[in-house]
């Protein structure tokens, strides 16, 4: 891959990871105080993300993998989304904007899969390449974090109460625009699976990558995948309003310092490939998992206290040595003509099922630990989503065995 090519998919993947930044951490602190939502609405909030990752791999078999190029799919998706964002930003009530939410991460969902698609497709080594460009997602998000905290302050007490948040909306619109015309613009990916073979619903929808499952090893990573993003929930779901109720300032920017860390994991993933393989790379991420709400349980003193932030500062290890090995992984496992679709399985097992029970745990677990002074006993919350994650680490420990993964695509 030359470095003009690298320098656009990097583009491509910061503005992609930007738009998220931009107002999924602080959707949890602009329900319950612009729109007035209760728990229940929020936590049907978040999982419009499960519900987006779930139809996901059916939009990109249907399309991606068959009928029309990958990037302009991400392009059209994106200039869709840009519409969706704007009317969530002018919703004034929770029954308004629920149905746009629900709507956009439907569109925004599938793009997950379609840029990673296209990153792969330009890549001779994958293993070795995608993570130089993947980590510029990761820049993306930083800075929409920075932008809300430190250059606009919507995110601060006066600005929340002002109802400022609604501009995180407004500024992921204008970036979703850009994305979309930029899309346009990114190398050619055309679908490779053009056969004239006799086509099954199954195949329409992108179900062939199903059969990568029939792999003992690939369907032991798919449960973990489901599994390992239950705990995942409680962070995205609870930590901005775990945060809020220490009276942090700047929460977007404080959760940051998981990105910032993600940076340096992920330019240390090809060296962790390389030296311990695949299993313990992610066996490290699920250690991590696990400390980290530890660390959150412990750390919890009525105030944001180092244990805390060294927690929020695991997410790096967490997020890049399972997520991103995964897609690796999983770009490994596919067949050419399944690329695409195989990237929307995981998915959907990721996003889609597993956040799916997840946020729903969460909720319930949280309800059930609401403090008659206000408030919540966090201490044990965390604990919850900890326990789980040393249960997912055994169960991936006793029954993954270790393969290589050294492969071009």
């Amino acid at each position: 891959m030359n470095l003009r090519i690298q320098v656009r998919l990097s583009l491509m993947m910061f503005l992609e990871f930007f738009i998220w930044g931009s107002w999924y951490v602080t959707m949890g602190i602009y329900l319950p105080m612009t729109l007035n939502s209760a728990g229940s609405e929020i936590a049907m909030a978040y999982s419009t993300q499960s519900w987006g990752a779930i139809i996901a791999p059916f939009i990109i078999g249907l399309i991606a993998d068959r009928y029309f190029n990958a990037e302009r799919i991400l392009g059209v998706l994106h200039l869709l989304g840009a519409f969706f964002m704007f009317q969530l930003a002018n919703a004034e009530n929770f029954e308004i904007f629920y149905p746009y939410l629900l709507g956009y991460m439907i569109l925004y969902m599938p793009t997950l899969a379609l840029v990673n698609s296209i990153s792969f497709r330009q890549m001779k080594e994958p293993s070795k390449e995608f993570s130089f460009v993947r980590v510029f997602g990761t820049i993306g998000w930083i800075v929409a974090g920075g932008t809300i905290s430190y250059v606009f302050h919507w995110d601060s007490e006066e600005a929340v109460a002002n109802g400022l948040l609604k501009y995180t909306f407004l500024m992921t619109s204008i970036v979703s625009l850009l994305l979309g015309i930029y899309s346009f613009t990114l190398p050619k990916t055309p679908p490779k699976a053009k056969d004239h073979s006799k086509i099954s619903i199954s195949r329409i929808l992108g179900l062939d990558a199903l059969k990568l499952l029939n792999d003992r090893n690939f369907l032991i990573f798919f449960l973990a995948s489901i599994f390992i993003c239950i705990p995942l929930a409680f962070y995205f779901q609870h930590t901005g309003q775990f945060l809020g109720e220490l009276g942090t300032t700047n929460p977007a920017g404080k959760m940051a310092i998981g990105q910032v860390s993600e940076i340096v994991f992920m330019l240390l993933l090809p060296y962790f490939f390389k030296k311990f393989g695949f299993k313990k790379t992610i066996l490290f991420a699920m250690v991590a998992w696990g400390i980290r709400y530890v660390f959150f349980a412990f750390g919890d003193n009525g105030e944001l206290s180092f244990l805390i932030l060294l927690g929020i500062g695991l997410h790096g290890i967490c997020y890049d040595f399972f997520f991103v090995s995964g897609q690796i992984y999983t770009d490994s496992k596919a067949g050419q003509k399944y690329k695409s679709a195989a990237q929307g399985l995981i998915t959907l097992a990721t996003y889609g099922i597993g956040m799916l029970i997840g946020f729903w745990v969460a909720g319930q677990i949280t309800d059930a630990y609401v403090l008659k002074e206000g408030g919540h006993d966090w201490s044990s919350i965390w604990m919850y989503p900890a326990a789980f994650s040393f249960i997912v680490l055994v169960f991936y420990t006793l029954f993954f065995k270790s393969e290589r993964i050294d492969y071009k695509s």
